[in-house]
């Protein structure tokens, strides 16, 4: 494996995109690998490692070439700008895709809480202006594949949302236009990508009916998805596991749950 840190954006050193590219050998004949493109959550105020290099591990044991995005937050995340800087990691991607060994028409987002709210907003939103890092961006040059949202927060809307996360992401408090603007699930149109999406019923930070909100969205606008929900599980699971849990926290140690990354995986692959 080889793996190098890219800087996207010039003089700042803060936002990067963290290479995991598998070093095949001529012998192998590797075909172009699918990509994934990590986003760890953390609220937009700090980016968890738990959801960072133990997932892209996991991606790349099966097949993929990995890219692990390091985001802005607050108080560098009000938005559009963490959305422009997934756009700019995909340009990337697929400027370098023969560099990569990567198949540019299928790359793929996974998110975690907060970073499953940007995964669902490259998804759904990448047609718009708000998701253009540059005004010459080809059109589509920044387009998922998929998304894979891992107990996502999607809506802004006070009833169902994060607050924390709402004011990092609006640098206040929200306006009815930003609720509106800023909530993947009420951009969902026939341009949205398709999806895997899971959660658990016990989730105590980010309430269930985020990812119910989502996929009911999916649904309307006929947007294939595959939906889990697990009927026990904390948040910020990540891959339910000894690896991702930490000293010794058995309540983030699932095996039921844990069979979440192999399932998504699948899906990924045939998709």
């Amino acid at each position: 494996m080889t793996s190098e840190k890219i800087y996207l954006i010039e003089n700042n050193d803060k936002v990067t995109l963290t290479t995991y590219i598998s070093g095949d050998e001529p012998e192998i004949m590797a075909k172009p690998r699918p990509a994934m493109v990590v986003l760890p959550g953390g609220a937009y105020m700090f980016l968890s490692d738990r959801e960072g290099e133990p997932v892209v591990k996991k991606f790349f044991a099966e097949g993929f070439n990995c890219f692990l995005l390091r985001y802005s937050v607050a108080p560098d995340a009000v938005f559009p700008e963490p959305l422009r800087e997934v756009s700019l990691a995909i340009i990337h991607i697929k400027e370098n895709a023969e560099k990569y060994n990567v198949d540019p028409e299928r790359i793929f987002v996974c998110g975690f809480s907060a970073g499953g709210h940007l995964a669902a907003c490259a998804g759904t939103m990448w047609h718009l202006d708000i998701a253009k890092p540059y005004d010459s961006m080809p059109f589509g040059q920044n387009k998922p594949r998929g998304m894979v949202l891992c107990y996502p927060w999607i809506s802004l809307d006070p009833e169902v949302g994060h607050r924390e996360c709402t004011v990092s992401i609006c640098g206040g408090e929200p306006t009815t236009e930003k609720i509106e603007a800023l909530s993947p699930d009420r951009q969902v149109s026939d341009k949205t990508v398709p999806a895997y999406i899971w959660t658990t019923c016990t989730d105590d930070c980010v309430d269930v009916r985020n990812s119910f909100l989502m996929v009911e969205a999916l649904a309307k606008q006929n947007i294939p998805y595959e939906f889990h929900v697990f009927s026990r599980g904390r948040h910020g699971l990540s891959l339910a596991n000894s690896e991702t849990s930490y000293g010794g926290e058995k309540s983030l140690e699932l095996c039921d749950v844990a069979t979440w990354i192999d399932e998504a995986i699948f899906w990924c692959k045939n998709n």
